[in-house]
C-alpha cells in the first residue's frame, strides 16, 4: 500500500468512526465482546439504531461478529481503534481544558508552517514553538 492509499484507508477508518453512537460502541467493544441487547443497554439507544451504526463499523472492518446461541456477539478486531478512539476522547478533554486559556500565535517559519503546526505530536499549546521531532 503506497502512501497515498494508506491515507485513503485511515479517511475511511475516521469517516466510520465519524459517529458518537459508533465512538460509544467502540469503547463498549474494548471491554469484550458484546451482544446488540447488551450494547443498547450500555449505551441506552435503541435496538435498530445499535445495529444500524454496527453494520457501518463492520463494513469497515472495525468489528466483527460471532455466532453465540441464538445472537452474534460482536468484536473489534483489533486493538489500534479502541487505542484511536481512547486518544481521541482524551484529546477532546485536553482541549476543553486549554479553550479558555488564549493560545499564543507563533510566527511563520521559512517553510511556510508555524511552529505549532509543524508536528502532529508538538507539545503543549502553551510552548507552540517547541515541537518534539518525529
Amino acid at each position: 500500500m503506497n502512501g497515498l492509499e494508506a491515507y485513503e484507508a485511515a479517511g475511511e477508518l475516521l469517516r466510520a468512526l465519524a459517529a458518537p453512537v459508533r465512538v460509544a460502541i467502540v469503547t463498549e467493544l474494548a471491554n469484550g465482546p458484546r451482544c446488540v441487547h447488551e450494547l443498547v443497554d450500555a449505551l441506552g439507544v435503541a435496538q435498530p439504531l445499535v445495529s444500524q451504526h454496527l453494520r457501518v463499523l463492520r463494513g469497515a472492518g472495525v468489528v466483527k461478529g460471532s455466532r453465540r446461541g441464538r445472537e452474534i456477539a460482536y468484536a473489534l478486531v483489533d486493538e489500534h481503534v479502541a487505542h484511536i478512539v481512547a486518544d481521541a476522547i482524551s484529546h477532546t478533554g485536553e482541549t476543553r481544558d486549554h479553550a479558555e486559556s488564549p493560545v499564543p500565535h507563533a510566527s511563520p517559519d521559512p517553510g511556510g508552517t508555524t511552529a505549532a503546526h509543524a508536528s502532529p505530536r508538538a507539545v503543549p499549546v502553551d510552548t507552540p514553538e517547541e515541537v518534539i521531532a518525529p
